[in-house]
């Protein structure tokens, strides 16, 4: 099948080498083009613009950093939507806004466009791996002759209904994800202070009631080790928490809980650490509490 990608970023390169790696033929577009210089060393092709990565593919797929950022590639100048020819489609990979999709859905549907919202969950582990979880909203037949290339990204590829749907399960998930984070190192600085080794402490909650993926798989790879390169960057979690408690208010859902964190990522992003893993925001935590949280082998 032949597709367009726009945003080789470190989960775009990833899910374009594996769509690449199932056989798809893939025309590239990213801001550096030296970001999809792996992708052209793997047969695909590099066009100058998103406008000239959707003309002549069967579909179209972007992975961005924020909603702007897709709201420019769809509408601005040398855009998807000059490029697009009615029975187009596009799938949007990035975390969005779903009242934003709804609108750029409209705005695609009014030229015979079609677009689906799928975001992805698993990191850049799951998106080099292939392991990633899709949610997908929108037409449920196009989500059906499609799916099988999302499983060339995902092994849990969701149809969560109609437009927009995909993001809120996505801005939801990354919500209790970042919320966890955040709880975790509460519980963590209270139980090693406490006297606990920190190595037991994790093993007992992880085979208890209050385990979680945060602590069982992230934690370990990041925090415990002082490694803050990012596999998904606070700037982003920042974004996605922020996303939740947006959407709290334009639905008029209580919020309190998701408002500390949302404070606890933004307090994070004053002191610099956008660039580094949202791992890091425990490290506000650990200063208030005295206790660093790290595992030496």
């Amino acid at each position: 099948m032949k597709l367009g990608f726009i945003g080789t970023g470190n989960m775009g390169n990833p899910m374009a080498a594996n769509l690449i790696k199932a056989g798809h033929q893939l025309t590239v577009h990213d801001l550096r083009r030296e970001a999809t210089t792996n992708l052209l060393e793997m047969g695909a092709s590099w066009v100058d613009s998103p406008k000239e990565a959707v003309q002549g593919n069967e579909a179209v797929f972007t992975s961005l950093p924020v909603p702007r950022d897709v709201e420019a590639v769809v509408l601005g100048e040398n855009g998807i939507l000059e490029g697009a020819s009615e029975g187009s489609v596009f799938f949007d990979l990035s975390t969005n806004s779903p009242t934003m999709i709804r609108r750029l859905h409209g705005e695609c549907a009014a030229r015979g466009v079609t677009l689906l919202d799928s975001p992805v969950s698993g990191g850049v582990y799951g998106a080099a791996a292939g392991t990633l979880a899709v949610m997908v909203g929108g037409d449920k037949a196009m989500y059906d002759r499609f799916k099988p290339t999302l499983e060339a990204i995902g092994t849990h590829v969701v149809y969560c209904g109609d437009i927009g749907n995909g993001s809120v399960c996505k801005i939801c998930n990354n919500l209790m994800s970042m919320g966890t984070g955040v709880l975790l190192a509460e519980a963590l600085t209270l139980g090693v202070k406490a006297g606990v080794d920190l190595g037991i402490l994790a093993d007992v909650i992880n085979n208890s009631s209050g385990g979680s993926k945060r602590l069982l798989e992230k934690f370990p790879r990041y925090l415990f080790k002082g490694n803050f390169e990012p596999g998904f960057a606070t700037a982003l979690a920042a974004k996605d928490v922020r996303l939740a408690t947006d959407l709290g208010r334009e639905y008029g859902i209580p919020m309190e809980l998701s408002n500390l964190v949302d404070q606890r990522h933004v307090e994070a992003m004053f002191r610099g650490w956008g660039p580094e893993d949202s791992d890091a925001v425990a490290k506000i935590q650990e200063e208030k509490s005295g206790v660093q949280l790290r595992l030496h082998d």
